[in-house]
C-alpha cells in the first residue's frame, strides 16, 4: 500500500490562506456542544421544608427569619446555583468550519503529519492486521479517514487505542486537529482538494 506525505506545496492555496482564528473558534464551539450541562441545584422553592416560621419577628435579639430554607441556613436553598437548562452551543458557519477543517490540515502538511493513501482496507477484520497498518506509518496516533467504511475495516480498528476511524462525512477541524497524524484516503483527500 502506498503511502505519500503531504507537503503544503501538495495543497491549494486556500488551505495555507486560512486564518488560525477559525480553528480556535471551531474547536470551542465542538467542545461547548460536548458538555453535558448537567450540573443542577435546588433553589429555596424546590427544597422541602420550611412551611413554618422558624421564630417570632420581634422580641428574640436575632434576625428576622421567614423560612429555615433559607440559603442562610444549613439544609437551605442553594442562591445562585447551576441549572441544567443553560444552553452552552455556540454557533459557527458553515464557511467557518471548512475554513478550520483547512487550516488544521495545512498544519498537519507543515509538519509532514498528513498521508494519503490509496486504500484503506482491512479485509481480514483482524485487529492485529489494523495494528500492523498502523505501525507501519510510524507515527504516535492517527486519525484514519475512510470514504466509506466497510464492516471488517471497522471490526479492525475499534480496538486500536492509538487509531480512530471515521468516514469522510465526520471529518472536522477539531478531529483533524487531535489527533498526531492523518492518514486519509486518496479519493477523499482529491475531493477535499477539489472543493478549496
Amino acid at each position: 500500500m502506498k503511502t505519500t506525505v503531504i507537503k503544503t506545496t501538495d495543497l491549494p492555496q486556500a488551505f495555507l490562506e486560512v486564518h488560525p482564528h477559525n480553528l480556535y473558534l471551531y474547536c470551542k464551539a465542538y467542545a461547548a456542544g460536548l458538555r453535558a450541562n448537567t450540573a443542577q441545584t435546588k433553589n429555596r422553592s424546590a427544597v422541602s421544608g420550611g412551611g413554618k416560621k422558624p421564630w417570632a419577628q420581634k422580641g428574640g435579639g436575632r434576625a428576622r427569619a421567614g423560612s429555615l430554607r433559607s440559603p442562610i441556613f444549613v439544609g437551605g436553598g442553594v442562591a445562585f446555583g447551576p441549572s441544567t437548562n443553560k444552553n452552552y452551543n455556540q454557533k459557527v458557519n458553515k464557511k467557518q468550519k471548512k475554513l478550520a477543517l483547512y487550516h488544521a490540515l495545512a498544519e498537519l502538511a507543515a509538519n509532514e503529519r498528513l498521508l494519503v493513501v490509496d486504500n484503506i482496507a482491512i479485509e481480514s477484520g483482524k485487529t492485529k492486521d489494523a495494528l500492523a497498518f498502523v505501525n507501519g506509518l510510524k507515527q504516535r496516533d492517527v486519525l484514519v479517514v475512510k470514504e466509506m467504511i466497510d464492516d471488517k475495516t471497522f471490526l479492525a480498528f475499534r480496538n486500536l487505542q492509538n487509531a480512530y476511524l471515521v468516514e469522510a462525512n465526520e471529518l472536522n477541524a477539531y478531529l483533524a486537529a487531535a489527533y498526531h497524524s492523518v492518514v486519509i484516503e486518496k479519493a477523499v483527500f482529491d475531493k477535499l482538494t477539489k472543493e478549496a
